[in-house]
């Protein structure tokens, strides 16, 4: 199937979308703050996979990832766009080796991640995450 937007409207729209202080990224940093936790740095270079939020002296991570782009295996935003299929292909699997590599990156360096889907944002699943949250922020178990 062909795209139904011409290549520059397409150009526009893709520049639109934004790599920090996304959404979904704003409301994970406000869910943890609700539970006490402060991040004092986002999108660190420095550190594999540039996490969203970082808890230094806890050598702790979270990287919030969009069900789309980092293909969030049974979610219903996982689906692969009809036009430019080769493209978007190689495009998600540069991602997902991308993403495992950063996380085993961490846990060589001795740091604990946490990975927050987008879909776990929807006001029916805010309660499973801070659960989630908590036992991350205090057991130190790495996450997905």
């Amino acid at each position: 199937m062909a795209d139904t937007m011409t290549p520059t409207a397409r150009s526009r729209q893709m520049a639109l979308v934004r790599s920090k202080n996304t959404k979904p990224e704003i409301l994970t940093r406000e869910i943890f703050r609700s539970l006490g936790y402060r991040c004092r740095l986002t999108n660190v270079v420095s550190l594999p996979g540039k996490p969203d939020l970082v808890f230094q002296s806890r050598k702790k991570a979270v990287f919030v990832h969009g069900c789309f782009w980092h293909r969030h295996a049974g979610c219903a935003k996982n689906r692969l766009p009809k036009s430019n299929v080769v493209y978007w292909r190689k495009k998600f699997k540069r991602n997902v080796e991308n993403d495992r590599r950063a996380y085993s990156l961490f846990h060589k360096l001795g740091w604990r991640y946490m990975v927050v889907w987008e879909c776990a944002l929807r006001p029916s699943n805010r309660a499973v995450l801070r659960g989630r949250i908590k036992r991350f922020m205090e057991k130190g178990e790495s996450a997905l």
